[in-house]
């Protein structure tokens, strides 16, 4: 519970330094609350705690807060240059995506199905708001707009699915909901089984899973990078951390039912997200696609449940949000110098600024699932993870899309290295540098030695 408090503090206290126009110590400030509760979630570890039987500390929500909070973090510290002189809203950017993150932290550690839709909508609410803040943006606004209808539709899904859910059982406790099913096997309700579908089609528009992607496209697009670049990690890791909650221990002795559409999901997740980002020429689409295919890669850890399957999602989780970090962090850089973000914009930035090349270079092989960096070692663990019940064809189907992958995630490379482009020069500030340093150091020592974290929930 510290952790919330803290975070929504910090939150408050950044607004109200915004009000009396303390602009540098914004970003100050912000990081200070923000190590602050990382700090709550290391003490906190192993304590295992259950607020009001609505929240529970345990180490999976203290592992997945620990990772937003992370994420977070380097997210702010690319603020440096981002914003204009004379912009007048940055306390507003920091303060809702503080507000973002409060939501994420109460989506992770539910024990009640009313503190998950909370949580979702505190969310929710504060990112509707920073897609569009950039008010006399058409892009921003169109992709504000759609956020906000595709996200109150995917409510509705969510409520009624919840809905459903206590009225066969009485009850929102994720606990009570679990004993109910293991008491009565034979002799569930028959409005459970819409409810954990709704859930289910509910959630999957949260995380942008197909075929409940349309929105992430063009809201990926619309929305400042600054700010898509959160909603393409910590967003998406908190969406899965709800997911797992729910359906890999509370609804797990219905696996049988809901696996058949998860399946579905996962196939068309996969297949739609490589093909239509092999066909992008601007980079921040194709990432928006790549997202949508390595939620398919996420949903692994559903197909068969297994002790190891929060570990799994944990490693993946990480080795996805610091390879997207550094892949959204260049491309502001570069879209700052020239103005576009197309794949011709990467045209000899390796001669141009070889760090962020390289750094760039090790993301999208980590993203592509290349040995020695973690995103090799976290699609191993989800191919393994499936294996474990003899879903042969899965993985097969799995690997053909990877190697699409590698296609489009190439495309950035042979850009880099092999194109030649205009001679602007790339100016790297201290922060970013920082930035792309220590991703590219947990990218790589994930990918070599993952057990660091492997066994840590």
């Amino acid at each position: 519970m510290n952790i919330i408090i803290t975070i929504t503090v910090t939150a408050l206290v950044v607004l109200y330094a915004g009000l009396f126009k303390a602009k540098k110590a914004l970003l100050p400030l912000t990081l200070i609350g923000l190590l602050t509760s990382l700090a709550f979630v290391v003490t906190s570890w192993n304590t295992n705690q259950t607020y009001y039987g609505m929240m529970q500390m345990d180490n999976f929500a203290l592992a997945f807060a620990g990772l937003a909070i992370i994420g977070t973090f380097f997210i702010f510290l690319l603020t440096q240059n981002y914003f204009a002189a004379n912009s007048e809203n940055i306390a507003e950017y920091f303060t809702l995506m503080l507000f973002a993150l409060t939501g994420i932290v109460i989506m992770v550690s539910y024990k009640n199905m009313s503190m998950l839709f909370i949580g979702v909508e505190i969310m929710s609410v504060a990112l509707y708001i920073l897609a569009g803040i950039r008010k006399n943006n058409f892009a921003s606004n169109e992709a504000a707009l759609k956020y906000f209808l595709m996200g109150a539709f995917s409510t509705g899904f969510l409520l009624f699915g919840i809905t459903l859910i206590y009225g066969a059982t009485a009850s929102f406790d994720l606990d009570a909901i679990n004993k109910y099913l293991v008491e009565n096997p034979q002799q569930v309700s028959p409005l459970f089984y819409p409810g954990v579908i709704l859930l289910l089609v509910g959630l999957c528009f949260k995380i942008g899973a197909a075929p409940f992607h349309f929105w992430t496209p063009d809201v990926y697009e619309g929305a400042p990078t600054w700010v898509t670049t959160f909603m393409s990690t910590v967003v998406k890791t908190a969406g899965f951390a709800a997911i797992l909650r729910l359906f890999s221990d509370t609804f797990a002795p219905l696996h049988d039912f809901w696996l058949p559409p998860l399946m579905v999901i996962v196939c068309l997740t996969l297949f739609i997200g490589n093909v239509t980002a092999l066909f992008q020429k601007n980079f921040k689409r194709m990432l928006a696609y790549s997202s949508i295919s390595h939620a398919g890669y996420l949903l692994f850890s559903l197909v068969s449940l297994t002790a190891s399957s929060m570990n799994n999602v944990l490693v993946y989780a990480a080795a996805y949000t610091f390879a997207s970090i550094i892949a959204f962090g260049v491309l502001i850089l570069v879209k700052q110098k020239t103005g576009n973000d197309n794949f011709e914009s990467f045209n000899g930035l390796g001669k141009r600024n070889p760090f962020a090349a390289f750094a760039l270079t090790v993301a999208m092989l980590s993203l592509a699932g290349i040995p020695l960096t973690a995103g090799f070692i976290g699609k191993y663990l989800m191919f393994l993870n499936v294996m474990h019940d003899y879903h042969f064809y899965l993985v097969a189907f799995a690997i053909l899309n990877a190697l699409v992958g590698f296609y489009y995630y190439f495309k950035v490379i042979v850009a880099m290295y092999f194109k030649e482009g205009a001679e602007v020069e790339l100016e790297t500030p201290v922060q970013y540098k920082v930035v792309l340093a220590l991703s590219l150091i947990i990218t790589v020592f994930l990918g070599i030695y993952p057990a660091v974290i492997l066994n840590l929930i």
